[in-house]
């Protein structure tokens, strides 16, 4: 199942694990596994991946890096097909993220010629790429009846769902909160009109999905494996740039 109807959904570059995603999905659907016990896989995969950064070992880390994000995927694939939507596991999905984005830069920057200071700066353009994306796609998905555990918004906790314990929700969101409120609120100041206008085409969500968590994981996993570690910060520090220019062509289209 895709989050969006078929007639608009897009190319998505970061999307390249959801063949193998539906497929880990469909293996499950039957048996006691749930969305959550994707998403600690994928939490392991990570620290595997960052564990085989540290002691040189590249090419493991890259495969670990593509494999985290096809979990990632999946756990999502496995919610839907079960029909077990769950605030629970979409807040741990995004918690989660961050602070393995986090680690991984700053392993980078260990074994790289990068500052700490670059490697903040490449953190907060990561994020901040990926928040853009995830704030179109968010619109994309509410007006066009998609999936709908994620909102535009982020102001409350919601009400737990079925399955699900209200105290597990409220502490999640709260982690949520913590770390991505900041990113939320910058992009919406950047691009307050994009809920109203709603109009994204799909050429530019695809030029969007670059921004994609799988997309700049699969960057750094070809970086590490071409041996070109010291170029993976200073990267996504200048292709920040492209956040204000992707904003810049949407409001010229609308």
């Amino acid at each position: 199942m895709s989050k969006l109807p078929k007639e608009n959904q897009f190319l998505d570059l970061s999307d390249y694990g959801r063949p193998a995603a539906k497929w880990i999905a469909s293996s499950l659907q039957d048996t006691k596994f749930t969305a959550i016990h994707l998403t600690v896989a994928f939490i392991f995969s990570g620290l595997i991946a960052i564990g085989c950064l540290l002691n040189a070992y590249y090419w493991a880390a890259a495969f670990f890096l593509v494999l985290k994000s096809i979990l990632d995927a999946a756990d999502g694939e496995l919610a839907r097909v079960k029909n077990q939507p769950s605030y629970v596991g979409r807040y741990l999905d995004s918690v989660s993220d961050i602070i393995l984005n986090f680690l991984l830069l700053l392993s980078i920057q260990y074994i790289s010629t990068a500052s700490l200071l670059q490697m903040i700066l490449a953190f907060v353009g990561l994020q901040l790429q990926g928040t853009l994306y995830n704030y179109y796609y968010v619109i994309l998905r509410n007006k066009h009846n998609g999936d709908t555990t994620s909102r535009v918004f982020e102001k409350r906790a919601p009400k737990a769902l079925k399955g699900e314990h209200q105290k597990n929700v409220n502490l999640l969101f709260k982690l949520y909160q913590l770390f991505y409120s900041l990113f939320d609120r910058s992009i919406y100041q950047l691009d307050k009109t994009a809920c109203k206008d709603q109009f994204i085409p799909k050429w530019l969500m695809t030029a969007v999905s670059t921004f994609g968590l799988g997309f700049q994981l699969l960057l750094m996993g070809i970086m590490l494996s071409f041996d070109l570690a010291d170029y993976i910060i200073p990267f996504f520090i200048y292709y920040s740039a492209f956040i204000l220019i992707f904003i810049g062509i949407r409001k010229t289209l609308n």
